[in-house]
């Protein structure tokens, strides 16, 4: 286990921990981070003795997104050579296991849209959920805006959409975005606990499980891929606008945004 890698891969009793290992930047994903991530993934799908995966964050957040000030700089934040991967070579990254997330804090942004792809997810109490891309000129363009709808009534997803309003943890647990809310200190416990219920049943029963659960909503569900084409076209508009370069540039500056619309 190497400390200083972007991200920890610990094997556990049939169970993969991964923690995203940028404290000193809110586990903010840059192109390291979505690399590393997303070849541990790779791993865990080839280890036959890995049966269930944990995803949390080194530090005080869970995860902060991408990282913007890599952004602002031109950089690219996703995994190298592995844009099928998706954000944090996670969010579109198949995987036959079950994938928990274990949200210890601070996950705004693509935080959340790790925990939207993930299968099972435990929450901090003190945690910050919720998709503010629109506050910088962009959109939630890992497929948040097409899972955030499917796990939340229409009409609230569509609010925190629209507004960028966090998602309260009492909000989360009511309506189903989340399986357990409950103290930090508890939360990689908790998920620990999940997984090992889920490592004790058969593991070709678990993943045909997965695949059904998953499969179940038909054409249309939030991994088939022809549901990503209008997220592209989205894309290309709004993430080369005037108001992205705005957005990020002010971020980096610390100051209120002044979009023109374009």
């Amino acid at each position: 286990m190497n400390d200083s890698a972007a991200a920890i891969l610990e094997k556990r009793d049939g169970v993969a921990i991964l923690t995203l290992n940028r404290p000193s930047a809110l586990n903010a994903v840059n192109a390291d981070l979505a690399g590393s991530v997303g070849a541990a993934l790779e791993e865990i799908e080839q280890d036959d003795g890995i049966r269930a995966c944990v995803v949390t964050g080194a530090g005080r957040a869970f995860c902060a997104g991408a990282d913007l000030k890599a952004i602002a700089a031109g950089l690219d934040v996703g995994a190298p050579g592995h844009p099928e991967w998706g954000f944090a070579g996670l969010v579109e990254h198949e995987i036959s296991k079950p994938l928990i997330a274990a949200v210890n804090g601070f996950a705004l942004g693509g935080g959340t849209e790790i925990v939207l792809a993930s299968d099972l997810a435990v929450l901090a109490d003190d945690a910050a959920l919720g998709l503010p891309e629109v506050k910088r000129g962009l959109f939630a363009a890992a497929a948040g805006l097409i899972r955030l709808p499917r796990q939340l009534p229409a009409k609230l997803a569509m609010e925190h959409a629209l507004t960028g309003r966090p998602i309260a943890p009492a909000v989360a647990e009511r309506y189903g975005l989340v399986n357990r809310v409950v103290p930090a200190a508890e939360v990689l416990d908790t998920a620990l606990g999940l997984a090992a219920e889920i490592v004790a049943n058969a593991p070709l029963a678990v993943r045909a499980s997965k695949r059904l659960v998953r499969a179940a909503t038909g054409a249309g569900t939030d991994w088939d891929r022809s549901v990503y084409a209008l997220q592209e076209r989205e894309m290309e508009t709004v993430f080369s606008s005037a108001d992205a370069r705005e957005g990020a540039t002010a971020f980096a500056e610390k100051r209120q945004p002044v979009w023109s619309g374009s």
